[in-house]
């Protein structure tokens, strides 16, 4: 397992790859001793051109591990145009199951690979944020360097 540890302006983030993709992002320094690699420098190159406001898209391949439905949900996810935001009910309605907005949230919860599968930009049905695995105030810088104002 090859892992890199970079500063950001929400704190320390930890990245793991197996080599061929970026398999979780982590909140915090949790490095464990293991080697870098050339794709996780390049991963962590894109997470500060995101938060310098100068990247909208990753383009460092991800493997999330994950079941089906969460990978769809992710997917789903990922389909939301930077500086934008969606519910969890506009999020299960775009994935064909209209009733499973608290499962959306828990995929959301379970999400492996935050920032780059943005599930930061999604927010509670009266628009309000809602839990976040890097904390809320996190969700607030994340969502401010897109420019999404939070009317709540």
């Amino acid at each position: 397992m090859y892992e890199w540890m970079l500063q950001s302006p929400i704190g320390p983030l930890t990245l793991f790859s197996g080599g061929e993709a970026v398999m979780e992002l982590r909140f915090g320094d949790l490095r464990q001793g293991g080697p870098g690699c050339a794709l996780l420098e390049r991963a962590a190159e894109e997470l500060g051109e995101y938060f310098a406001g100068a990247r909208r898209v990753f383009t460092v391949p991800l493997a999330p591990a994950g079941t089906p439905f969460q990978r769809l949900v992710w997917d789903a996810l990922r389909e939301i145009p930077y500086g934008t935001t969606a519910t969890y009910g506009e999020i299960a309605a775009r994935i064909g199951r209209p009733g499973a907005a608290r499962a959306v949230g828990s995929a959301n919860h379970h999400n492996p690979l935050s920032i780059f599968v943005p599930c930061h930009r999604v927010l509670g049905a009266n628009g309000a944020l809602t839990g976040y695995a890097g904390g809320l105030e996190a969700k607030r810088k994340l969502l401010a360097i897109e420019g999404v104002r939070l009317s709540l």
